[in-house]
């Protein structure tokens, strides 16, 4: 097992985290896990600072406030680099990927020398579950919207569920990353490809959260499509 960072990043959570952190730790048992909270309000914070009391493999940061999901990641990565590890772990904390296939995304990055495996929706083999038609559209042409600005070969740009090799992050500057929630894992896929860093994809089935609330609403949304414009128009210019 390589050494594993896992970052799974909070704000109302407290109906999914417990769950998630048992089937993390059962997948990948040699694997720390930092849980990234942002202040919230319903005392995801608490069952955190429990979940590690009672795991040395579980660690917390607890953040002043709500700062998005990008900021949350940066933090999880900084600790990651400042630490050494050699691959760092985005995951969803509602329960909507699924930890069983992480150690198969781990032994693809090692066996491919990949930089960042991503767990696809939309390659062969990958799939979503109960989400709407609509949402499943949306997604599928917000996908193949930002691939065709930024001339990408990725297929799921704003997938959440990723292996980073932490030493390809360390070419990234991470002041210059701004944007948040779908649009930072366009952001930052994309430098990570457009820097020659190698990029493969492994199916996975996304389910819909059962518990809590979406964090998806318009302006994220409108933040992705403004902002992969903005970065692709120059390109497309050429």
């Amino acid at each position: 097992m390589p050494d594993v960072l896992v970052v799974v990043p909070t704000y109302n959570e407290i109906e999914s985290l417990e769950a998630l952190i048992g089937r993390l730790r059962q997948a990948v048992p040699d694997a720390d896990v930092l849980i990234v909270d942002d202040a919230s309000p319903d005392g995801t914070g608490d069952l955190a600072d429990r979940l590690a009391g009672g795991d040395p493999q579980v660690q917390v940061l607890h953040r002043e406030r709500k700062d998005g999901l990008g900021r949350a990641y940066l933090a999880g990565f900084e600790r990651a680099i400042a630490e050494g590890r050699e691959f760092v772990v985005e995951i969803d904390a509602d329960g909507s990927h699924d930890p069983a296939a992480l150690p198969a995304m781990l032994a693809l990055a090692q066996e491919t020398r990949a930089d960042l495996v991503l767990g696809s929706r939309w390659v062969p083999g990958g799939t979503v579950l109960n989400w709407p038609w609509i949402r499943r559209a949306i997604s599928r042409a917000g996908n193949r919207y930002a691939k065709t600005m930024l001339r990408s070969r990725i297929r799921d740009l704003t997938s959440g569920y990723r292996v980073f090799r932490v030493e390809a992050l360390r070419q990234l500057t991470f002041a210059d990353v701004s944007s948040q929630g779908y649009c930072f894992q366009v952001e930052l896929a994309w430098r990570l490809e457009r820097g020659g860093r190698k990029v493969v994809e492994h199916p996975i089935a996304f389910v819909e959260r059962a518990n809590g609330r979406s964090k998806m609403h318009i302006g994220i949304v409108l933040e992705a499509l403004i902002r992969v414009t903005a970065w692709g128009f120059p390109r497309r210019a050429r």
